[in-house]
């Protein structure tokens, strides 16, 4: 065979996870779950965290022992600052699943008033768990991976929110672009160590944390109006992207955001203009 031909490199086991130990923080559901699953099914041991939603954790861990993978969980606030508990953590991670050695920082939440209304500590309990966990987790593992010469991979779940913004969302907005910012630094910062950083951005996904928007048809119809693929997906459709980047297929693959969001983020204006908003006035 040919040293030329992809699939000499790239077959199907490229994609395999055998082997991997991966932490998965908010893996207890929506798509921390979906993914954890995923890993799983393509053969990797994870631990996954949440927080307060003990049946889902429960669940999840049963669907990812039916590939007969090490799984394990551990209920954590990551919303404090990390130095109320990082090192706490990292212990406990090791008595758990000892080796990790790819990381996907999922936890996450929104949820907050509009801005004139914003407090103080709704701000950092969001930029805490959307920004700063992440980055001070892979501080943590990517020191001991160094020494080790580990090649260490790593997967923010960053968010359309991140590129595109909406009124009544302007901490989550701030606390997703931070994280594609992010990304790009510590790729900058890892690199050279052999180890990956990259990201994987949902648009609109059906989650516990998204029911409010199906509510109603108009919602639910206005979201696939906004989308070019005219589709609102379940989390399984963050798992794919989230895999490829962890996977061997993707090792030239550093500091990159991969938009989940069936085309939303490409179009710039889905809506024509009314017909009394485009007279000359």
């Amino acid at each position: 065979m040919s040293t030329t031909d992809p699939t000499a490199r790239f077959g199907i086991n490229s994609f395999s996870l055998v082997g991997r130990r991966v932490l998965v923080t908010g893996g207890t559901r929506g798509i921390g779950a979906a993914i954890a699953c995923g890993i799983a099914a393509v053969g990797g041991d994870v631990l996954i965290t949440g927080f307060g939603d003990d049946d889902a954790g429960s669940d999840t861990l049963a669907k990812c022992r039916q590939h007969d993978v090490r799984a394990s969980a551990m209920e954590i606030d990551m919303s404090r600052p990390p130095t109320d508990w990082l090192d706490e953590f990292i212990v406990a991670v090791d008595e758990q699943l000892p080796g990790i050695d790819c990381i996907v920082n999922n936890a996450g939440m929104f949820g907050e008033p509009g801005f004139l209304d914003v407090t103080a500590p709704t701000y950092d309990k969001t930029m805490n768990l959307n920004v700063a966990a992440g980055y001070f987790i892979t501080q943590a593992f990517s020191r001991r991976w160094i020494q080790s010469h580990v090649r260490g991979r790593v997967v923010f779940t960053g968010s359309i929110n991140g590129q595109l913004s909406e009124p009544g969302h302007s901490v989550y907005d701030t606390s997703k672009g931070a994280v594609a910012a992010m990304v790009r630094s510590l790729c900058v910062a890892l690199a050279p160590h052999g180890i990956r950083v990259n990201s994987m951005a949902p648009g609109l996904i059906r989650t516990p944390l998204t029911e409010m928007v199906f509510r109603d048809n108009h919602s639910e119809s206005w979201m696939k109006r906004h989308t070019p693929n005219g589709k609102v997906p379940s989390a399984d459709a963050c798992v794919g992207a989230t895999i490829f980047l962890l996977s061997d297929a993707a090792d030239h693959i550093h500091g990159q955001t991969l938009m989940v969001d069936g085309g939303m983020s490409a179009w710039q204006q889905p809506d024509p203009p009314r017909r009394e908003d485009s007279s000359p006035g």
